[in-house]
């Protein structure tokens, strides 16, 4: 996955793309960034579909008698099956350059399976949805993000990913909204079933994307790090640490709605708060990533480390509101810098592999945390709060040995 150190000397191909010419050079960052837009649009109505359905699965799994337990493992199995098979997915997608058929497939389960929950009323087949829309996100992640990274090496990985990550949850927000408003007139099946509309538009958007993508460039990009194996997995240690110390909104929705904390049909407005945050802060963390790197990373732990009592100890709607805030401003970051930050330690040719690694810990990561969080809800709120602290404390160390390491990296210029 690393390049040989005797390699680093090559040049970068922004550096080699001048000698194309101005209007060359010109011309093709305009067609790599008309493709992340055509992405970006492709992933605002599939973000309507699934994470409209999303904002309601928790309260969802309550209604049809799913305990607290229950209700962690499927928010935690669900995300370990989608990040799991991303470690055949990336693989695969590095091997065979077959980026589009893959994500193609992955984005029709991706987007057919939560609307087909208007038609489940028992548990087994609505956690088999579930887990069927997870599968199809892992199977076009990789391919995606490989996509994404190459226009990155002309563009700026940070923009790139946080340019698409706002277009993205543009759709995050409007999907709850109508989701919303839909359980207000009609129940959680009108819900679901309301999805069907986007998912469509957004399949048609894919066939737009894949017209839009362009031509590699001649001269051939590469991209190679500076930074060491150390730095990597210390990179992944950092990443699953945060996501481990992070509640799955299922069992945000769960506990909002198990306590009547707020009505059914205001659960997903709170989504929809934290998806606006969400949108946000990933177009700029990302563009402030491109100029101070890592370092932006040091704002996640102290973002997530008040979302827990925020979300699970207030009594009040204003404190529900601002965890809320937070909780999307914290997925903004891991959405944008993140996935920025793996295209930044890894050469262009193994970054669908990377990738894979990167979201099967990231996965992993979860499922621990969100069995453990479910776990310690049901015996008292105030154990998953401790326990989401002390991650975020660790994970906070870890992040400044890999900050320290890199910088070492970098004054030696070379990597061990």
């Amino acid at each position: 996955m690393f390049p040989d150190p005797e390699t680093l000397g090559q040049s970068h191909p922004l550096d080699r793309m001048e000698n194309f010419g101005n209007d060359s050079l010109e011309i093709r960052r305009k067609n790599l960034l008309r493709f992340v837009i055509g992405l970006g649009f492709l992933s605002l109505f599939a973000d309507f579909t699934y994470e409209g359905g999303r904002s309601i699965v928790g309260a969802y799994l309550a209604a049809i008698g799913a305990g607290p337990i229950v209700a962690g493992l499927v928010a935690g199995f669900g995300e370990l099956i989608g990040f799991g098979i991303q470690l055949l997915s990336g693989p695969y997608a590095d091997r065979t350059k077959r980026y589009w058929p893959l994500m193609s497939f992955g984005y029709i389960l991706n987007l057919l399976s939560l609307p087909f929950l208007s038609l489940a009323s028992t548990l087994f087949p609505a956690m088999g949805l579930v887990f069927s829309e997870r599968f199809g996100r892992g199977l076009r992640n990789p391919p995606r993000d490989t996509l994404l990274s190459q226009a990155g090496m002309v563009l700026g990985f940070g923009r790139v990913f946080g340019l698409h990550e706002l277009m993205d949850q543009g759709g995050a927000l409007l999907g709850p909204l109508a989701v919303s408003a839909a359980v207000a007139y009609g129940g959680y099946r009108l819900g679901f079933g309301i999805l069907f509309v986007p998912a469509i538009v957004a399949l048609t958007l894919l066939r737009r994307a894949y017209r839009l993508s362009p031509a590699p460039n001649p001269d051939g990009d590469q991209y190679l790090p500076i930074h060491s194996k150390k730095t990597y997995w210390l990179y992944l240690a950092f990443s699953g640490l945060t996501v481990m110390g992070f509640s799955h909104f299922i069992l945000i929705a769960y506990h909002l709605g198990l306590t009547s904390q707020v009505s059914p049909a205001t659960i997903p407005l709170l989504y929809s708060v934290a998806m606006a945050l969400d949108a946000v802060v990933a177009f700029g963390a990302g563009r402030i990533f491109d100029r101070i790197g890592f370092k932006v990373l040091f704002a996640l732990p102290f973002l997530i480390l008040p979302c827990a009592p925020l979300l699970f100890l207030s009594r009040s709607f204003i404190p529900i509101i601002l965890g809320a805030g937070l909780w999307g401003a914290s997925m903004g970051i891991q959405e944008s810098v993140m996935r920025a930050g793996i295209s930044k330690l890894t050469p262009d040719g193994k970054r669908g592999t990377a990738y894979g690694v990167f979201n099967a810990v990231f996965g992993l990561s979860w499922l621990v945390g969100s069995t453990v969080m479910g776990v310690l809800y049901r015996e008292n709120p105030v154990d998953l709060v401790l326990f989401a602290s002390v991650i975020q404390v660790i994970a906070l160390a870890i992040l400044w040995k890999m900050i320290t390491q890199m910088s070492m990296e970098q004054k030696m210029g070379s990597v061990s």
